[in-house]
């Protein structure tokens, strides 16, 4: 059987007037949506018409909820309890899940969006309580989490809450060497290097690992590798990593379809 992998994307983050990514040309590319679902970014018109787009090329459709901060495009770190989180969660899901319905398909996963994944990274309440809603709404949702430091963790709350976890690899961002991610704060945070992130890619899904921003090697095992939509190189990054997987054997498929 050959190797599989997901392969997704931020999608659905225009704003009313405001257009963010190329979602027409990458999401026929990607077997999993990240859809933004009107807090730190994308409307209910936004959310429609991406919806439309992924169940029309065959891809699997997840929500993508993040903090309420359309100016900070929800990369801002609020001071939030654990009551909040989950009720912008839920209002988030819920609403993808009306969209999705609408197009007869159930939602895939749930990935949290900038801030809200960071958090989620360092405190693993955070993850726990997303993980609870999650399962409240629909147990056959998969929640999306970070290939790094809190794996083992991450598997006890998703086996707590009876729903699966898929742990993610970022193609197009600098890795720690403790698995965390570089700050966008920092130089180097993004790749754009097209050939040099789809062969880092490769490596990952080959040997289960990756050079951290210090050199050294890390191991890392991931079932879903994402590419930002709202890269300026996003479309390029996911055509040469897509073909890179097909020319490598590697087959690209929606994560609820992975064993």
């Amino acid at each position: 059987m050959p190797k599989q992998i997901d392969l997704n994307s931020d999608v659905g983050e225009s704003f009313g007037a405001y257009k963010i990514g190329l979602d027409e040309a990458v999401i026929p590319l990607i077997s999993s949506a990240n859809i933004a679902c009107g807090f730190h970014a994308g409307d209910p018109l936004v959310m429609a018409k991406t919806v439309f787009l992924a169940v029309e090329n065959g891809v699997g459709l997840g929500a993508h909820p993040g903090l309420p901060d359309l100016m900070g495009f929800g990369r801002r770190v609020m001071d939030v309890s654990l009551e909040d989180i989950r009720h912008y969660v839920t209002y988030q899901v819920g609403a993808l899940q009306g969209f999705a319905t609408q197009r007869g398909l159930p939602l895939q996963h749930v990935k949290p969006h900038g801030a809200l994944y960071n958090m989620a990274v360092r405190n693993t309440e955070i993850s726990d309580a997303i993980a609870q809603i999650i399962s409240g709404q629909d147990e056959n949702l998969i929640l999306v989490a970070l290939a790094g430091p809190n794996r083992d963790e991450l598997e006890a709350i998703a086996t707590r809450h009876s729903i699966r976890v898929a742990f993610e690899f970022f193609a197009d961002r600098a890795y720690n060497s403790d698995g965390s991610l570089l700050s966008r704060k920092l130089p180097g945070a993004v790749l754009h290097d097209a050939k040099a992130v789809a062969e880092r890619v490769i490596k990952l899904v080959d040997h289960g690992s990756v050079t951290a921003v210090d050199g050294t090697e890390i191991e890392l095992k991931a079932d879903t590798i994402c590419v930002h939509g709202d890269n300026p190189e996003a479309l390029a990054l996911v055509k040469t990593i897509r073909t890179s997987l097909t020319d490598s054997g590697i087959e690209v498929c929606p994560m609820g379809t992975l064993p």
